[in-house]
């Protein structure tokens, strides 16, 4: 598994993106997108699956084949919205298809999110442990592959369950202190890629802004103002849309250099590759134009 994690950490680089915007597009503006991306240099592409989202393997499949060598990841692959039966073979059905450009991230989700779903939302750990072997046991009558893995991971329990079952952690919404825990708790060998939100503004008033209309949803779930607690962020700093020191702890914003020192900071502290999630304080705005600018400052 460590031998495929390094070969994983060197396929994506140092630097990809992870983007809402495909989410909103047709397939067409969709394919004009991830071509853009490609031809800016990044060698990964992270999309989300939330409610309401495109259907994570029908829309990387969409992706891969407009593209010729980005790797697709899915940040993430929401659990409960299939069965295992189901995501392993999605996923062994991509990686035949695309050998080496599609990696598979796997999470709980949330409870809101798998409430509105009529299910039931408990013990998400045991969950995924159970859910991870159905996967490895599921027939399958096609090509044998290997199905690249990671699972999205903030607490120790399941950033151990990720080093243990699969390449790596995919880490979200996050400051860089939990990069230095996610690396120590994964190990030396394990993947760890971690998401990074970036503005590229530098009027503090107007970029924290911007980064708090994108924070808003998140500190409304428990699974990330848990991990932010237990960094010692207080409930002061998690109310009213985050404190200024928060904000910044979350989103790097200023110029390209700054950005630049961002993700700096995380592969220092121990990630193999950081997802920079471009925030717009016009979200119908060009959503290449900031990532040309960071492009030529980060690869």
């Amino acid at each position: 598994m460590t031998e495929a994690a390094r070969e994983w950490a060197d396929r994506l680089g140092a630097v990809g993106v992870w983007t809402h915007d495909v989410e909103r597009m047709s397939a067409a503006s969709a394919r004009d997108y991830v071509r853009a991306i490609e031809s800016l240099g990044f060698a990964a592409l992270w999309i989300p699956e939330s409610l309401g989202s495109k259907e994570a393997f029908a829309h990387a499949s969409l992706l891969l084949g407009a593209t010729k060598n980005l790797v697709i990841a899915t940040g993430i692959a929401n659990i409960w919205a299939r069965d295992p039966v189901a995501m392993a073979n999605g996923a062994r059905t991509l990686v035949d298809a695309f050998p080496g450009r599609f990696l598979l991230g796997l999470g709980v989700s949330h409870a809101p999110t798998v409430q509105t779903r009529g299910q039931t939302y408990a013990h998400p750990l045991e969950y995924m442990r159970r859910y991870l072997d159905a996967m490895d046991a599921a027939p399958y009558v096609g090509p044998k592959v290997e199905v690249p893995r990671a699972l999205a991971a903030l607490g120790p329990q399941m950033l151990r369950l990720s080093a243990a079952r699969t390449l790596g952690g995919h880490s979200y919404f996050v400051p860089v202190e939990h990069t230095t825990v996610a690396r120590k708790e994964l190990g030396t060998g394990p993947l760890l890629a971690a998401e990074q939100a970036a503005v590229l503004d530098e009027e503090p008033a107007s970029a924290r802004t911007t980064a708090r209309r994108h924070m808003k949803r998140y500190l409304e779930l428990e699974n990330y103002t848990n991990n932010l607690r237990r960094l010692g962020w207080s409930d002061a700093d998690l109310a009213d849309g985050g404190s200024d020191r928060l904000v910044d702890a979350i989103a790097a914003w200023g110029g390209t250099a700054t950005i630049k020192a961002r993700i700096n900071e995380h592969r220092k502290r121990g990630a193999d590759h950081v997802c920079l999630q471009v925030l717009r304080a016009d979200p119908k705005g060009s959503p290449t134009a900031d990532l040309e600018r960071i492009a030529k400052a980060v690869l």
